[in-house]
């Protein structure tokens, strides 16, 4: 998720870490208005204002460029840095990124490798990987070679390339990797509940949980689940507690065009559609709106039957 999400959501609480979006690593070291520009919050520490760190994730497949640009965002005060070898999109594994480097062990252990020669030992490097490319044969292999290049964590979503987000994710092959491990495995996939943590945590046999799509769409998804794990009573937002946080989100984007704006608006409905019957409502309301003043009329106007 980008800088302005992190900063609503990490407010809202119940998060560790985050994790930029990717940064494409291709023919040259960036500058760092770039790293700045994914990652705002290396000038305030690489913290959120909510104090969460933020971890800046790289996407590449040369090894030599891949260190340098993480020893340049390292010098700009990265509290971590994470590889990418999960990203399914074709055009990134076009250019040999993400999750087609899982077709090449050796070469995911030169670029981990390579990264965590070019950081220094205080910053952690840790990678994340889905279970292979088109089949699980290498999962064990990867990860293994993923950890003896030095990372510190692994985070492992559930599923392969050509599995893409459809369900299930197969959380007990994270329990297969963990288990030949002896570093921190992170699950992740297909967690949108806290019954459906549990459950991963259970099939993975691991109690750390990397989420994504379902904190999008349940911002407070992670004090449910440690108020259930707790053991707690714990008051889930309401409806209205997501409209507040989309004019929130409204108001940091004020500067967008108009469907610039609104797209990225029914983007996070869309998100939270998933999750509640009021807000699929509203989204319906306002999603033929590209015009601010009509999007907005039409989401202020929205009232529940």
């Amino acid at each position: 998720m980008d800088f302005h999400l992190r900063e609503i959501l990490t407010a809202v609480g119940g998060i560790d870490h985050c994790v930029t979006e990717f940064i494409r690593v291709s023919q040259t070291v960036l500058p760092n208005r770039v790293f700045l520009k994914y990652c705002p919050e290396l000038a305030q520490g690489g913290k959120t204002l909510a104090g969460t760190p933020v971890h800046i994730q790289l996407l590449g497949s040369d090894p030599e460029l891949m260190a340098a640009n993480a020893a340049r965002v390292a010098a700009l005060g990265a509290p971590a840095i994470d590889l990418n070898f999960g990203c399914p999109a074709k055009t990134v594994n076009r250019s040999q990124g993400g999750a087609v480097l899982l077709q090449y062990t050796e070469r995911l252990y030169a670029i981990t490798r390579a990264v965590r020669d070019a950081v220094p030992d205080h910053i952690p490097v840790s990678a994340k990987m889905r279970l292979g490319y088109t089949d699980k044969t290498l999962a064990v292999d990867n990860a293994q070679a993923l950890a003896s290049a030095g990372i510190q964590w692994l985070t492992v979503h559930a599923r392969t390339k050509t599995e893409g987000y459809k369900p299930p994710a197969w959380w007990q092959w994270i329990a297969k990797i963990k288990q030949a491990l002896d570093i921190p495995v992170l699950a992740n996939g297909e967690i949108w509940t806290p019954d459906q943590a549990q459950a991963c945590q259970q099939q993975s046999q691991s109690r750390l949980l990397m989420i994504g799509r379902g904190l999008v769409a349940k911002p407070d998804l992670g004090l449910q689940i440690r108020a259930q794990q707790q053991g707690i009573p714990y008051q889930a937002m309401k409806w209205q507690d997501y409209l507040t946080l989309c004019y929130q989100l409204a108001a940091r984007l004020e500067h967008l065009e108009d469907k610039q704006l609104t797209d990225r608006m029914k983007q996070w409905l869309h998100y939270y559609s998933l999750q509640s019957a009021e807000m699929s409502a509203v989204f319906q309301a306002v999603r033929r709106h590209r015009s601010r003043r009509d999007f907005f009329a039409a989401m202020a106007s929205w009232q529940p039957a």
